[in-house]
C-alpha cells in the first residue's frame, strides 16, 4: 500500500470513530513515522494534490472523508489548544442560548487558559481569549456539551466573560 493510501485509510478510519481532524504529529505517530521535515513535506505534497486539506498550520483533514461539518470547528479548537481548559463563551455561547438576538456567523468565540489568538479555518474563524480566572472559579459555571465534545459557559459566565473582556454587552437581551 502506498504511503498516500495509508494516510487516506487512517483518515477514513478516524472519521468512522468520530475523528477526522489530526495534527501532523498525530499523523506521523499513526503512520509509524518520525515527525521530520520529510514527513512534513509529504503532508504538504498531499495537501497540494488535494488528498488532504490543511485547516490551519499543522492540522489536517481528509478531502475524501471529511469530518462532520457541524462539529469540525470544535475538533480544530481541541487540536489547537487541547492541553488547556477551553470553553465556548462570549458571543458564540450567548447566541447559542438565545440571550442575544444577533446570529454569530463564521466566528467561534472561545475562552482559554492558554494564549489568546485568532485562527482562520475553512469552517470559520476561531477566536481564543485568555482568561486570568482560576479553573476553580470557572468550572462551577461550565457544562459539558457531548454533541460538540467541549465545555460551554452558563449564561451568567458568558456575560461575566463579556464584561471582563470589555466587550459590548448592550446586545444581551434583558
Amino acid at each position: 500500500m502506498l504511503k498516500q493510501e495509508r494516510l487516506l485509510a487512517l483518515f477514513s478510519d478516524a472519521v468512522k470513530a468520530g475523528g477526522g481532524v489530526h495534527t501532523s504529529r498525530e499523523l506521523a505517530f499513526m503512520m509509524g513515522e518520525p515527525l521530520s521535515p520529510a514527513f512534513t513535506k509529504f503532508l504538504s505534497d498531499c495537501a497540494r494534490k488535494g488528498l488532504i486539506r490543511r485547516v490551519v498550520k499543522g492540522i489536517f483533514e481528509s478531502t475524501i472523508t471529511p469530518p462532520e461539518p457541524t462539529t469540525a470547528i470544535y475538533k480544530i479548537v481541541n487540536k489547537l489548544r487541547g492541553n488547556v481548559l477551553n470553553y465556548i463563551s462570549l458571543e458564540s455561547q450567548l447566541c447559542h442560548t438565545g440571550d442575544i438576538s444577533q446570529v454569530i456567523m463564521g466566528r467561534l468565540t472561545v475562552m482559554t487558559k492558554g494564549r489568546s489568538g485568532e485562527f482562520s479555518t475553512p469552517y470559520g474563524i476561531i477566536e481564543f481569549t485568555h482568561t486570568k480566572k482560576s479553573i476553580a472559579q470557572i468550572m462551577p459555571n461550565l457544562y459539558f456539551d457531548n454533541e460538540i465534545g467541549m465545555f460551554r459557559a452558563t449564561t451568567s459566565q458568558a456575560i461575566a466573560d463579556l464584561k471582563a473582556c470589555n466587550r459590548n454587552i448592550s446586545m444581551v437581551e434583558s
